[in-house]
């Protein structure tokens, strides 16, 4: 039912093995890459009823992350629906096609782990270099001084000469920042002007 391709005749082979293998209808999506919109797996997946076979003819067609594969294949388990690959003879109406994903989903897992433990690793030795990480700060300690000095700046009637949004602009930042900068220094916290 889904293909993924970029090629026209990438398309036509794909079409003609889903005809073959059956398939009533075919919803062809032609973006490519992994962050690309899918409507017609989208459209696909909510004709999709208990009991029908989502039908693809590569795996890498369906979903560029394991991640996502396994929650879609998890989805379609939930709802009744199958699902086939053709070119790897993979179909999880049977004990080996959920078998196959089940193992599919225990790596993905062991993905994960190892990705968060190399992100620890890597800020373990970050800090053990003395970084601590995070994004540097918007503003060094004289802007800090400077915006809290025009913050303080009264005009000749007693009133506020700047208000927080207009040291932001001066800044280029936004007034939260300015207003998280001002409650770090001494003296009374600002409110919001």
């Amino acid at each position: 039912m889904i293909t993924r391709t970029t090629r026209l005749e990438r398309a036509s082979v794909c079409h003609n093995a889903l005809k073959v293998a059956g398939c009533e209808k075919i919803f062809t999506d032609k973006a490519s890459g992994k962050l690309a919109r899918r409507p017609e797996l989208d459209k696909a997946l909510l004709v999709a009823r208990e009991g029908d076979q989502l039908v693809v003819t590569k795996l890498d067609r369906l979903d560029r992350s394991l991640e996502n594969l396994i929650e879609l294949a998890k989805d379609l388990q939930a709802r009744g629906v199958d699902l086939v690959v053709l070119d790897q003879g993979i179909n999880t109406s049977t004990a080996v096609g959920r078998m196959f994903f089940q193992i599919l989903g225990a790596v993905a897992e062991f993905e994960h782990a190892l990705m968060s433990e190399r992100t620890m690793d890597g800020l373990a030795a970050a800090r053990a270099r003395g970084r601590t990480g995070g994004q540097k700060p918007k503003l060094g300690p004289r802007q800090i001084r400077l915006a809290r000095e025009m913050y303080d700046e009264v005009d000749t009637s007693g009133k506020q000469k700047w208000t927080v949004q207009q040291i932001a602009d001066e800044f280029g930042v936004t007034r939260p920042t300015i207003y998280r900068h001002l409650s770090k220094v001494p003296g009374q916290p600002p409110g919001p002007a």
